[in-house]
């Protein structure tokens, strides 16, 4: 899986990636016209959006040029405080000159199987796949990591990784009691760059395992993320590599 990139806090590990989003979104947008991104959701990613917001980065990045996304969501409405679309609404996307129509959210607020089928649809009709290359392909995923090696809502011995055709499913996470749209490990997969942005000491043996362990992905799915033709990268803090 490489080698991660390690800061000594949690804001320089911000710091970090929020630059690397704005590298990856100016190359994109460059070349293509346009940069695709699917956010995370949880604590994690909430210091990055911050730094994204700020004046001097948001002025580097052409966000008309910027179509957002979701890895995962909560089945809850978007004012919701647990909504992963609400947190970054917050964060970031209220604070930058982003179009309404770039922002591809989830409708967390659908029962669970309907918000699925509309997000897959979403996705199909705005990267129109070709025969060859049969998958969403975003610029860049931004991924968490959970202490029980869940990534986006795909967790432990959940049957969803090993779904195949699907790129979005819905399931019933037992721990969390409740339910999860989330894409599969085929879509994200499919991605020209994926980021895992992982910080706290409570990850550090997580992140040994997931790293340095067997490859034992229906207990650590983290492990299945694996671009096909795509990068993988991981930026961490101090903590969360303790025990690499």
């Amino acid at each position: 899986m490489g080698l991660p990139r390690i800061y000594p806090d949690t804001e320089s590990l911000a710091r970090a990636a929020a630059a690397h989003f704005v590298s990856l979104a100016g190359q994109a947008v460059a070349s293509e016209g346009r940069f695709t991104v699917a956010l995370s959701g949880g604590s994690t990613p909430r210091p990055t959006y911050a730094q994204l917001a700020t004046s001097e980065l948001s002025a580097q990045v052409d966000w008309p040029g910027v179509h957002v996304f979701w890895g995962d969501e909560r089945c809850v409405p978007p004012d919701n405080p647990d909504s992963n679309y609400g947190m970054a609404r917050k964060t970031l996307l209220d604070h930058v000159p982003i179009p309404v129509q770039n922002i591809h959210r989830i409708r967390g607020e659908l029962e669970p199987e309907e918000a699925a089928a509309e997000y897959e649809l979403t996705l199909r009709e705005f990267f129109s796949p070709a025969p060859e290359n049969p998958a969403a392909t975003f610029d860049l995923v931004l991924l968490g990591l959970g202490a029980d090696g869940h990534t986006a809502s795909l967790f432990p011995s959940a049957a969803e990784l090993e779904e195949q055709p699907r790129w979005v499913v819905a399931h019933y996470v037992d721990k969390a009691r409740a339910w999860r749209v989330t894409l599969t490990p085929t879509a994200i997969n499919a991605a020209t760059q994926v980021t895992f942005i992982v910080s706290g000491a409570g990850k550090a043996e997580t992140m040994r395992r997931v790293l340095s362990g067997p490859h034992q992905p229906d207990l650590l799915p983290a492990q299945i993320i694996r671009p096909a033709m795509g990068s993988l990268l991981w930026l961490v803090d101090a903590a969360a590599a303790g025990l690499i």
